[in-house]
């Protein structure tokens, strides 16, 4: 009985020096919560992770192999403040259909930012070409873009035709749509997804997700990590926006759409609050050949909102007689 005792006191002991442990880990490093979350849901997913060099910069990017070797390759451009864990929902809903390229584009996430570089739509097409041709060299690609990362896509598939097979723009900007708060905000020279305290990053959340049941849940101190990297990131998203929101390249995507002649899937959200829905026919009447899905019940956050509709339109983009099998 007492060496029981002895054996429990030990254990509580353990667990008390873990907790201790663990909150000394937090104090130091807030933003160990929210990392963990992305590391277990890369690993939920089946992805793994990578770096490579490419177009001057070291990119940090998820991957995963195809169930056959055979399959086609499929590159995922994230948004304006995204990051590729906004794609592991997808990629999980999508299984080893395909091998899967997620990179943190140049100057965000975990990828690298250089002083002084220019981060607009012509800048990252150039990046996202060359990070394709590090990786798929010779294979043509699908290319996903969503937001900013939907303007890159276009932009790079116009420009580089040879390296992308098949092009899917979700909530893409680049194109004049109709007027909305965040768009008017956007022009007035302000950044709507500007993040500085609690209230903020909660109307952050609220702006891009429709749905109540996919919006994040962060909790103290992961809260106070991002807001303290949205903080340090102010600047620099403020100076991206000014380029791909109201410089004389933010309909850049749009205008040279026009040469796209790739299959293309365009797809929205009916209640997207950011880029609305209007744009996905803008997109279309210069995209003639372009498939137009337009889902209900979501938001800017397609992607993660409803993951598995995305997955299906885009497993008919790639291969569309066998979606149809």
């Amino acid at each position: 009985m007492a060496r029981a005792s002895k054996r429990s006191r030990a254990a509580a002991w353990g667990l008390v020096a873990l907790l201790a442990l663990a909150a000394i880990a937090l104090w130091r490093d807030p933003f160990l919560l929210v990392r963990g979350e992305f590391a277990r849901q890369r690993v939920a997913a089946g992805l793994s992770s990578g770096t490579l060099q490419a177009a001057g910069h070291r990119w940090t990017y998820a991957y995963r192999d195809a169930d056959t070797q055979d399959a086609p390759v499929i590159v995922m451009i994230h948004g304006f403040t995204g990051s590729k864990e906004n794609w592991y929902p997808l990629a999980d809903a999508l299984g080893g259909r395909y091998r899967l390229l997620i990179p943190d584009l140049p100057g965000w996430g975990a990828s690298e930012r250089k002083p002084g570089a220019v981060y607009g739509f012509p800048e990252q097409a150039a990046n996202v070409d060359a990070f394709i041709r590090a990786l798929s060299p010779g294979t043509p690609v699908v290319l996903l873009g969503h937001s900013m990362g939907g303007g890159i896509a276009a932009l790079a598939a116009a420009r580089h035709p040879r390296d992308i097979s098949k092009l899917g723009l979700l909530d893409a900007a680049g194109v004049r749509f109709k007027d909305n708060r965040f768009g008017l905000d956007v022009l007035a020279g302000r950044n709507p997804f500007g993040v500085d305290d609690e209230a903020s990053l909660q109307r952050y959340i609220d702006i891009v997700f429709h749905d109540a049941n996919a919006k994040p849940w962060l909790p103290w101190p992961a809260s106070t990590a991002l807001i303290r990297k949205r903080r340090a990131d102010a600047a620099f998203e403020q100076g991206v926006l000014d380029r791909i929101g109201r410089s004389s390249e933010a309909l850049l995507p749009g205008e040279e759409a026009a040469r796209i002649r790739q299959p293309t899937l365009l797809l929205w959200c009916r209640q997207d609050a950011v880029i609305d829905a209007s744009a996905l026919d803008l997109y279309a009447q210069r995209i003639p050949q372009a498939r137009k899905v337009l889902l209900d019940g979501c938001g800017h956050m397609s992607l993660m909102e409803q993951p598995a509709q995305v997955a299906d339109a885009v497993v008919k983009l790639v291969d569309p007689e066998g979606a149809a099998r």
